[in-house]
């Protein structure tokens, strides 16, 4: 499993419940700029719209090699291919208060493009602070176990 893209502000601004898997609808040129790892999700996001599931804002930078035939948007919506069980629970979930769909990496499995997306719960800024001590405490605990080690 490659990993090509991760969304690394995901981890910070939400609180991850629960994590799918799901395949993506793309082009031939948008697959040849992911395998060369041309590919970034901030700033991206998930809805569900007539029980599809939705890739919103994610940059796949155009293939330099596509030629003249390619003008597509880099920043397109893309579909996201789910089972229909796993689309019910997410609905219910996001007409609950407070729950999103967030993109949290793109990676390959085997020879297919995977993105994993997670039903998350925002944080709030008391939440944000508590989670960089407990970073700061791990790294500080990290440095003193290299010294006597």
């Amino acid at each position: 499993m490659k990993i090509v893209a991760v969304n690394k502000s995901a981890s910070f601004e939400y609180f991850i419940e629960e994590k799918f898997e799901a395949g993506i609808v793309l082009e031939g040129s948008e697959v040849k700029s992911i395998r060369k790892s041309n590919c970034n999700l901030s700033d991206s996001f998930c809805f569900v719209r007539k029980g599809e599931v939705t890739l919103k804002n994610m940059h796949i930078a155009v293939y330099d090699r596509s030629g003249a035939f390619n003008t597509r948007d880099s920043r397109r919506d893309r579909k996201l291919l789910l089972h229909k069980s796993e689309i019910a629970k997410i609905v219910g979930k996001v007409n609950e208060k407070g729950y999103t769909l967030v993109p949290l990496k793109v990676y390959f499995k085997d020879s297919l493009i995977k993105v994993e997306v997670a039903l998350c719960r925002g944080k709030h800024t008391y939440d944000k602070r508590q989670s960089l001590k407990e970073k700061d405490l791990k790294r500080e605990a990290d440095r003193h176990m290299k010294e006597y080690a």
